[in-house]
C-alpha cells in the first residue's frame, strides 16, 4: 500500500518515510532529527539551530508553531507590539500523564525554593481533595524566571469532567506544553485539550514525559500526536511542533529520547523559543478580562486574568463591564503579580502580564476590567455544555440534624447558587418543590467533588441518581455518547468487552499497549451506559482495568440500558444493629454495615444477592429466655462492604437516594418512590 503525502507551505519539512524498515510508512519530524545534534540546547543560539552531520555543519532558522488563523487582523496588528521578557504557558494533558510533577520540577530548578527548604510533592495540588485523590482540580498560577524572561505557568485539571477549567485558562496564555505518556500515548482528554488549544490558534510544544519507563515506545508516541494534529485540522505551522523528551520525577529533559540533559534546560530554550510573547497595545485603553476568581477572607473576592491592554495601577478607578450597555465602575484597592510560588504586591502593571486584581466585590468569571472613560468590553468566555444532571434536597432522613450544621433548603441554596460564581461549566436549576435543586455538570465526577467540598463545609443534604441531559432535534431523541478507553490485561479481556457490549457499547479501536500484555480498548457509548460502569469494571477485570472517558457528542437514543442487576438490602425498622441479625442476614448477599451501627427504616444496609429488594430486620436480637439447652454459638461475620462517596452515587438506582453528612454517607430507598407504590 503506497501513501502520497503532501504539505502546501514551503515552510513545512516534510517527513522522512523509511519503506525498508518498517511497512507501515515512520514519520520523523525536524524536531525528532535531536539525536543528531551534537551540542545541548542551553548552548542553542535563539534564533539558529545547528545540524552537525558527520563533519559538515547545517544551520537553518528555527520555526515553531504560530497558527495564523488567531492572528489579529493586519492592521490590528500595525499598533500591536510582542513582549519578549514574558511568556505565558499552560500545562495540559490526560490525567496522570504527570503534569503537576514536571511543574515541580520546573520550580525547583528554577530556584524557587530555599535549598534546605522542604517542599512537598505535587506542591501545586494544595487543596486537600486533590491530596487525596491524587488529580488536579482547580487550575493553580505561577511564575519562574529564566534568563530575564518570566515564564507564567498554569498547571490545569486532566480529568475530562474539568474541561470548563481548562477552556477558561487558554484564554489567558499564548502557547501550551502539551504532555503526552511516553507509553499510553495521547488519550481522550489530550485531544480535547489539543482540540481547544489549536481552535485558540496557540503555538504548542509537545512533552513526551515518563521517558524513563521501561516500555516506553517515544516514536509511537510522536507519531501518534503528529496523526492527532492531523485528524484536528492543525495548520502547516502548528503541525511542525517542537518536541521534548522529559522525565519530570528525575528533573531531566532533551531533545532525544536516549540523549537527555542533566536538568529543565532544553524544555526552558524551547519555551522561550518556540512560544510568542503576548501581544499587546501598550498605550491602548484598558482591558483585562477576569479568566479566574480566588476568595481571601481579608481581601474578598481577588479576580485573575491577563492584561490585553493598557497599564493597570494600584488604587486606579476602572469601569466594570459584562456587556456594551451593563457597565458599573469600581476602584483596584491592590495588585498582585505571580513571582515565583506566591503572590507579590506591586504598584502598576503592564500589558501582557498575568496578575490578581482585589477590590471588585462583585466581580465574576468573563467580565472585562477596562479603561474608566475609553474600555470596551473583550468577547465573552465560552464553555462547552453539561451533560450530566443530579437533584440535590434537603435531608429529610430521621437522623437529620445529627452531624450537620447547615441543613435547610436556603442554606443549600445559597451554596449551590455561590458555586456558579467560580464553576462556569456547572449549571444550577429550582427543581419541581422548594427544597429540591436540579445541579448540571460535565461528569458524575464535576459533581461528586462540589459535594465532597459542601460534606466539608458542614452541609448536610441528600441527591439523587446521576441521570442524562438528553436533547430533542427535529422531533429525534437524541443522547450524549462518550469515548471510553479501557486499559486491560489480555486474560481480563473477555469480561471487560462483555460489560461494556451489554451497555450498548460500539468498538471502535483494540491495539496491544507495551510489552506487559496490556489491551487498549476504545468504544464509544451512551453516557447512561457509563453509570455505575467504573465499579463493574473492576470488579470484572479484578481491579486491574484503568477507565478514561471523555464527551464525543449527542447520538440516537440507543434502546433500555440495565446498570444493575442486583437488587438492595432494606432496614425493616429503626433501631442498632445487632451481631445476631446480621449473622443472618448476610446470608442473603454483601452487608454495607456491622454490628452496632445506629440505621433507619428504609435505609440500605446492603446488596441483594437476587434481583429486587429484600426487606431485613438487622435489629432483632436474641431471646433473653432462661433456657439454656444450647451453648452460645461463636458468630463470624464478614466485612462489611466500605462504599465512598462515589461508589454511592454510582450504586443508586431511580428510587435510591445518598444522604450525604460531614461525618456520614448513607443510602435510603426515596421515601416519594414508596409513597407512589403504595397508592397504587
Amino acid at each position: 500500500m503506497e501513501m502520497a503525502i503532501t504539505f502546501h507551505n514551503s515552510s513545512f519539512k516534510s517527513p522522512f518515510i523509511n519503506p525498508s524498515s518498517n511497512p507501515k510508512p515512520k514519520f520523523l519530524f525536524p524536531t525528532q532529527l535531536s539525536g543528531l545534534i551534537s551540542s545541548p540546547l542551553s548552548s542553542f543560539n535563539s534564533k539558529t539551530t545547528c545540524l552537525k552531520f558527520g563533519s559538515r555543519t547545517f544551520t537553518k532558522p528555527v520555526k515553531c508553531s504560530i497558527s495564523q488563523a488567531a492572528q489579529p487582523a493586519i492592521e490590528k496588528r500595525s499598533q500591536l507590539k510582542r513582549r519578549s521578557d514574558i511568556r505565558n504557558i499552560a500545562i495540559v494533558a490526560h490525567v496522570d500523564h504527570g503534569k503537576t510533577t514536571l511543574v515541580d520540577a520546573m520550580l525547583k530548578q528554577s530556584k524557587v525554593f530555599r535549598d534546605n527548604q522542604f517542599v512537598q510533592e505535587r506542591v501545586m495540588d494544595s487543596n486537600d481533595l486533590e491530596r487525596e485523590r491524587g488529580i488536579t482540580i482547580l487550575s493553580k498560577n505561577t511564575s519562574i524566571t529564566y534568563k530575564d524572561t518570566k515564564i507564567n505557568i498554569i498547571d490545569t485539571p486532566g480529568h475530562s469532567d474539568f474541561g470548563g477549567e481548562v477552556e477558561r485558562i487558554l484564554n489567558m496564555v499564548e502557547g501550551v506544553l502539551l504532555v503526552v505518556d511516553s507509553v499510553e500515548g495521547p488519550m481522550p482528554q489530550t485531544r480535547f485539550v489539543l482540540k481547544k488549544a489549536l481552535e485558540f490558534g496557540h503555538a504548542v510544544v509537545v512533552v513526551v514525559n515518563k521517558i524513563d519507563r521501561p516500555s516506553a515506545r517515544p516514536d509511537f508516541v510522536i507519531n501518534s500526536t503528529f496523526e492527532l494534529f492531523i485528524e484536528l485540522n492543525a495548520s502547516d505551522e502548528q503541525c511542525d511542533f517542537q518536541a521534548i523528551y522529559a522525565s519530570g520525577i528525575k528533573g531531566k529533559a532533551g531533545l532525544s529520547a536516549d540523549n537527555l540533559a542533566e536538568d529543565l534546560g532544553p524544555l526552558f530554550e524551547s519555551i522561550i523559543r518556540c512560544i510568542p510573547g503576548p501581544h499587546i497595545d501598550k498605550d491602548g485603553a484598558l482591558q483585562m478580562l477576569a479568566t479566574n476568581i480566588e476568595y481571601d477572607e481579608h481581601k474578598g473576592r481577588i479576580a485573575i486574568g491577563r492584561l490585553h491592554a493598557g497599564v493597570l495601577l494600584k488604587g486606579m478607578e476602572v469601569r466594570v463591564c459584562t456587556s456594551e450597555d451593563s457597565c458599573r465602575y469600581a476602584r483596584i484597592s491592590e495588585l498582585f503579580v505571580y513571582e515565583k510560588f506566591s503572590k507579590t504586591p506591586v504598584e502598576r502593571v503592564e500589558a501582557g502580564d498575568i496578575c490578581a486584581v482585589c477590590g471588585i466585590e462583585d466581580i465574576q468569571i468573563g467580565e472585562t476590567i477596562a479603561d474608566k472613560a475609553f474600555g470596551k468590553p473583550l468577547p465573552a468566555i465560552k464553555v462547552e455544555e453539561p451533560t450530566v444532571k443530579m437533584a440535590f434536597s434537603i435531608n429529610t432522613s430521621p437522623f437529620v440534624g445529627r452531624e450537620g450544621k447547615y441543613v435547610t433548603s436556603r442554606n443549600l441554596r445559597d451554596r449551590l447558587y455561590r458555586e456558579l460564581e467560580r464553576n462556569l461549566a456547572m449549571r444550577v436549576e429550582d427543581g419541581e418543590t422548594a427544597d429540591t435543586f436540579i445541579v448540571s455538570g460535565r461528569g458524575t465526577l464535576h459533581i461528586t467533588i462540589l459535594i465532597e467540598n459542601m460534606r466539608r463545609e458542614g452541609y448536610e443534604f441528600m441527591v439523587g441518581p446521576p441521570k442524562v441531559i438528553n436533547k430533542k432535534v427535529a422531533d429525534k431523541l437524541l443522547e450524549p455518547y462518550e469515548i471510553a478507553t479501557v486499559e486491560v490485561p489480555e486474560e481480563h479481556m473477555g469480561a471487560v468487552v462483555e460489560l461494556l457490549g451489554r451497555r450498548r457499547g460500539q468498538m471502535i479501536d483494540m491495539q496491544g499497549v507495551g510489552a506487559e500484555g496490556t489491551t487498549l480498548l476504545k468504544y464509544k457509548i451512551p453516557t447512561r451506559g457509563l453509570l455505575g460502569l467504573r465499579n463493574a469494571i473492576l470488579t470484572a477485570s479484578r481491579g486491574t482495568a484503568i477507565l478514561n472517558t471523555i464527551f464525543d457528542s449527542y447520538g440516537p437514543w440507543a434502546g433500555d440500558i440495565v446498570t444493575r442487576d442486583q437488587g438492595s438490602l432494606v432496614a425493616f425498622e429503626d433501631g442498632s444493629s445487632t451481631s445476631y441479625a446480621i449473622a443472618s442476614s448476610q446470608e442473603r448477599g454483601q452487608m454495607f454495615i456491622g454490628p452496632g451501627t445506629e440505621v433507619y427504616k428504609g435505609q440500605i444496609v446492603g446488596i441483594h444477592q437476587r434481583p429486587g429488594d429484600l426487606s431485613l430486620n438487622v435489629c432483632k436480637k436474641k431471646a433473653a429466655t432462661n433456657v439454656r439447652s444450647n451453648k452460645e454459638q461463636t458468630v463470624v461475620l464478614d466485612t462489611p462492604l466500605d462504599y465512598s462517596l462515589d461508589d454511592c452515587i454510582e450504586y443508586i438506582q431511580e428510587d435510591e437516594l445518598v444522604e450525604v453528612t460531614p461525618s456520614s454517607i448513607r443510602m435510603c430507598k426515596n421515601p416519594k418512590f414508596a409513597a407512589a407504590k403504595k397508592s397504587r
